[in-house]
C-alpha cells in the first residue's frame, strides 16, 4: 500500500465531514502498514474548535497504540495542518505527514513552518486536485 492508498481513506474521512456539514478535512493515522485511526473535522458538531481532522486522528492514534508518541506512524491529512494542528503533530512527535492540497489562507507553512518536529518527514501534494476539488465544492455550496 502506498500514500495514494491511505489518502483516499482520508479523502472518505473527509466526505464524512462534509456529509455532517463540517469543513470536508479527513485524516488517518498508520502505524505499521495498519490504520490505527480514522477522523474527519467535527468543529460544529462538537462545537468545538479544537476538533479539527488531525486533533481527532491524534487523540484515536495516541489510545490506540497506549502511548502519546506516533514517532513510528504517519498522519495522512487531505488539506494542510494549520498551526494549532502542526503543534499537535510535533507534540506527539510524528514521524511522517503526508498532506493533500495546500492551505494558501491558514496552513502552518505560511504562519510557522518550522512548527512541526524537525524529524518528521512532511510529503506534499499527494491527491492534491482531488483534496482541494472537494473543499471547493463545499464552499461553492456555502455561498
Amino acid at each position: 500500500m502506498d500514500d495514494q492508498f491511505y489518502m483516499k481513506q482520508a479523502l472518505a474521512e473527509a466526505r464524512k465531514a462534509a456529509e455532517r456539514d463540517e469543513v470536508p478535512v479527513g485524516a488517518v493515522v498508520v502505524c505499521k502498514d495498519r490504520i490505527i485511526a480514522r477522523a474527519h473535522n467535527l468543529t460544529e458538531t462538537l462545537t468545538d474548535v479544537t476538533a479539527h481532522a488531525e486533533m481527532q486522528a491524534i487523540t484515536a492514534a495516541a489510545s490506540a497504540l497506549g502511548g502519546k508518541y506516533l514517532n513510528e506512524c504517519t498522519l495522512y491529512v487531505t488539506v494542510e495542518p494549520c498551526v494549532m494542528c502542526a503543534g499537535a503533530i510535533a507534540w506527539a512527535q510524528t514521524g511522517r505527514l503526508v498532506f493533500g492540497t495546500a492551505d494558501e489562507k491558514r496552513g502552518y507553512q505560511r504562519y510557522a513552518p518550522q512548527a512541526l518536529h524537525p524529524k518528521t518527514v512532511v510529503v506534499k501534494g499527494v491527491m492534491a486536485d482531488e483534496c482541494a476539488a472537494l473543499m471547493k465544492e463545499f464552499f461553492q455550496r456555502k455561498r
